[in-house]
């Protein structure tokens, strides 16, 4: 087994003052050379925006994006003619392919929203643009985990361009859950929402997260009560 931790506090960190954003992999004017993707996974970025405040419309293109509410609301328009809102328990994923324009702003006038962007390199270039959302109940088993991305749409989650799997978990402290490839040579990369675990030798405290690749399975032991993304990737040359 392989293994690299990133610690909550060595992330990077950019203050905009309408903005605050944490990045667990090199971005914008963050760079680290150990930090530039952990196989197809290239952007984790943990983003704080104020009210009425947001991302000017701006290009993407080759890249599945994937946006996580975890807390307020944000509003998504795109070139395309899509306006939606992205509140807590909303997933949404698009397809950059060969190329789309988008803009992202708090829905709110007063209050902050926190969500997380993640990018993932596609499995294919250039394909044709597309745009996906949708609601996960809120209410799943303490105990109990959730798919919300995976590459055909399985299980109710999300389809993305990749051999890519999301998912999302609540455990109480005292439970363990052993973590596998979803395919032979992804690797997996968990960032902790909130909480306490131990997996593969490690502790992780709210937003550390640690990469693993070259396992068969990985034990996870919730120290105390624990949310966490679980993000299972092809490794890339």
């Amino acid at each position: 087994m392989k293994k690299i931790i990133h610690r909550a506090a060595d992330r990077g960190y950019a203050n905009h003052g309408w903005l605050k954003s944490h990045h667990s992999f090199s971005f914008a004017n963050y760079y680290d050379p150990n930090k530039i993707h952990f196989g197809a996974l290239r952007v984790l970025n943990d983003d704080i925006v104020k009210g009425g405040m947001g991302f000017g419309a701006h290009p993407h293109d080759n890249m599945e994006i994937i946006s996580i509410v975890l807390d307020g609301a944000l509003e998504h328009r795109d070139n395309t003619g899509k306006q939606e809102i992205i509140r807590r328990n909303d997933v949404q994923v698009m397809s950059a392919g060969t190329g789309v324009v988008h803009s992202e702003f708090n829905a709110s006038k007063t209050e902050d929203v926190n969500f997380l962007q993640i990018w993932v390199f596609p499995k294919e270039r250039n394909i044709k643009p597309r745009h996906d959302q949708k609601t996960f109940s809120p209410a799943f088993p303490e105990n109990g985990l959730q798919e919300i991305v995976s590459p055909d749409g399985s299980n109710g989650a999300l389809s993305i361009h990749q051999d890519a799997w999301f998912t999302l978990g609540k455990l109480e402290a005292g439970q363990q859950l052993d973590i596998t490839p979803k395919q032979k040579g992804n690797g997996c990369y968990l960032f902790l929402l909130s909480g306490e675990v131990k997996i593969a030798g490690e502790v992780l405290e709210t937003r550390d997260a640690i990469g693993i690749e070259d396992y068969d399975t990985a034990q996870l032991e919730v120290l105390k009560p624990a949310e966490f993304l679980l993000i299972d990737v092809p490794m890339l040359n």
